[in-house]
């Protein structure tokens, strides 16, 4: 005796809703569905103090960078990803950006006389980020004569902090200068 068709389809339809089902709870438990925890705040603590914090709340963490600002204490947590209070599973990553022990820095290039254009470009090509110009009299326009850091003259070769503010000395071609320096060279 053979079953009608609508019974074997019946059958089939109920097998495939019950794995579903066996397929859905079993993910939930393997994947511990709504077991989750709270990211805790440990931006601006040392590392140190942050790691024991982590590790007590069931987290892994790893550092992926770090940046240098004024606004944090040298060593301290500067941004974590997740951020703080969404919710994980334990033992999740917690990706953190410390802030630098010292600032970064660069050697200041060679730009004495170079045109103020290229001079300007080298020295931000470094990462310098605070420059300025300051108009000197000198016999060339636009032709860069030295570099200042605080009032005071800085050789091409040393490392400043990148967030120095620079003054470029540029020669504003002043006829003036160009007189004096015909004066003492008609003297000599």
């Amino acid at each position: 005796m053979q079953l009608p068709i609508y019974i074997h389809l019946l059958s089939a339809l109920v097998l495939f809703i019950i794995i579903i089902f066996i397929v859905i709870k079993g993910l939930n438990v393997y994947t511990l569905h709504s077991q989750t925890i709270t990211v805790p705040e440990v931006k601006g603590m040392q590392m140190e103090e942050a790691s024991a914090f982590l590790a007590n709340s069931g987290l892994r963490f790893t550092v992926i960078d770090s940046v240098y600002t004024n606004e944090v204490r040298p060593g301290a947590i500067v941004e974590m990803i997740p951020t703080f209070g969404s919710k994980v599973k334990k033992g999740r990553i917690i990706f953190i950006t410390l802030n630098a022990k010292n600032a970064q820095s660069a050697a200041i290039p060679d730009i004495k006389n170079f045109s103020f254009r290229e001079a300007f470009a080298l020295i931000r090509a470094q990462g310098f980020t605070s420059v300025t110009p300051k108009y000197v009299s000198g016999r060339f326009k636009d032709l860069v004569i030295g570099v200042e850091l605080n009032g005071k003259a800085v050789e091409s070769g040393v490392f400043v902090p990148l967030s120095s503010a620079l003054v470029l000395l540029v020669s504003d071609g002043s006829p003036a200068s160009v007189q004096e320096e015909t004066e003492i060279t008609e003297e000599i």
